[in-house]
């Protein structure tokens, strides 16, 4: 534990005695753009310039469909799906059920939501309907009313503002979105007999080439595919989205039983993406006076470098989401040296930066959630640290960057996870992984 963590704990017990200190403030994380691109290093433009002309191909081919469809049916507006919490794709049934008519409706109402591209969007539930002529692909996923009224009291733009209001997130890997949808219609197609499960492989097939479309060209994977702007354009490890889709072209590789009916070439081109992406959580790995550390929520695509999310989410180093890349590089079989070296790495990291007899509670004085002092808690870990000095960092709606988790307001305090234990499961792992992979 850092010096400066073992100095703000120590005065939990007397808060007057911390003064305030707004630290910094959040920067918007920029877009790719061809200007951006331009000022590559010349032999990596090429690649660039041609994922982001694919990229707008493909979001002006899916616009130009939904106003076509629009035309041939009269209609004068569109309509939305409502937002719904799960997708009720549930994917631990046992394997006779994805055969059933129940399933196959299921399915039936997810190819209907599958974009020209091929990807889905996020916050669905697939058991209401099939998607109807003019209904968008995508529920409302802008920021709720509520936390649009709060951001627009705090004066500040909104980073989750979409550039489209009508088209936002049309194509995403965010909150399990697509990777759910694939690996649904992988089980329906895997149970059903060739001829009835066609139209399930076709779509499987179409959302993994999807997938290989939205691979950065350095092995990356965005938020948002088709390219949307902002954050969504980053590298994005927040919520798994990047460890989702690793894991599943890696799933598809080995020939995992649902996806034996996936052509073989298509296997060997996930493999190579596996690698792809491998090299690049390597490459954004943080190194501070020549250790590496862990990783940041999004690193921006074209640099590496961390980059910020919403107005509250800052370019930092993470406890939670760099647990998640850690493990999923202890899964590797036969992990090569240069990854060795990055889990042990993380590893001294998780444990230098655990917090100790603290908990993230609501406050005696119910001013809301904030750090106390308690023997015997833990291991806690922040949501966010600075780069190079460890210390936990917290972020507000009017994109102020705080050292104590008390100065921010109560709203944010009291909404959203600054602490989490993700990394213990880490480090519970490790201590198996480690003996079988010392450290050169």
């Amino acid at each position: 534990m850092n010096s400066f963590t073992l100095a703000r704990i120590a005065l939990l017990a007397c808060p007057g005695l911390l003064a305030a200190a707004t630290v910094g403030t959040n920067p918007p994380a920029p877009s790719i753009t061809a200007e951006r691109i331009g000022a590559l290093p010349t032999a990596d433009q090429p690649a660039w310039r041609e994922y982001l002309a694919r990229s707008l191909k493909l979001r002006e081919a899916d616009k130009a469909f939904f106003a076509a469809e629009l035309k041939a049916h009269n209609l004068a507006a569109p309509t939305t799906p409502s937002e719904g919490r799960g997708s009720g794709l549930g994917l631990n049934r046992p394997d006779a059920w994805f055969a059933s008519a129940e399933a196959q409706k299921i399915a039936d109402n997810v190819l209907s939501f599958q974009t020209p591209a091929g990807g889905w969007s996020k916050n669905m539930n697939y058991t209401s309907h099939a998607r109807q002529p003019g209904e968008r692909f995508a529920p409302a996923n802008a920021s709720p009313a509520a936390a649009a009224a709060m951001n627009a009291r705090a004066k500040t733009p909104d980073n989750d503002a979409p550039a489209d209001p009508t088209w936002h997130y049309v194509g995403t890997f965010d909150n399990d979105a697509t990777i759910t949808q694939l690996r649904f219609l992988a089980r329906v197609a895997t149970a059903l007999d060739e001829r009835t499960g066609a139209p399930y492989r076709a779509a499987f097939l179409r959302g993994l080439n999807y997938m290989f479309a939205a691979q950065f060209p350095n092995g990356g994977i965005p938020q948002v595919y088709p390219l949307e702007g902002g954050y969504h354009d980053t590298i994005t490890i927040n919520d798994n989205a990047m460890i989702n889709v690793l894991e599943t072209f890696r799933d598809i590789a080995g020939g995992e039983r649902s996806y034996a009916f996936v052509p073989a070439d298509a296997r060997q081109r996930a493999a190579a993406s596996v690698e792809r992406g491998i090299a690049c959580l390597l490459a954004c790995q943080i190194v501070v006076d020549g250790r590496r550390t862990v990783w940041c929520q999004q690193h921006d695509a074209l640099t590496l470098a961390p980059a910020s999310a919403r107005n509250y989410e800052m370019p930092a180093l993470t406890g939670s989401e760099s647990a998640d890349v850690t493990i999923f590089l202890m899964s590797l079989p036969a992990p090569k040296p240069e990854v060795v070296a990055a889990v042990h790495a993380a590893a001294a990291w998780f444990e230098k930066t655990a917090l100790h007899d603290v908990a993230y509670r609501p406050a005696p004085d119910g001013s809301g959630r904030t750090l106390l002092k308690v023997p015997g808690a833990g291991p806690l870990w922040a949501r966010y640290y600075e780069v190079g000095s460890d210390r936990p960092l917290f972020g507000d709606r009017d994109k102020s960057i705080h050292d104590d988790v008390s100065e921010i307001s109560r709203e944010r305090r009291n909404g959203y996870s600054w602490f989490n234990t993700g990394p213990a499961r880490a480090l519970e792992l490790y201590a198996k992984w480690a003996p079988e992979h010392p450290a050169k």
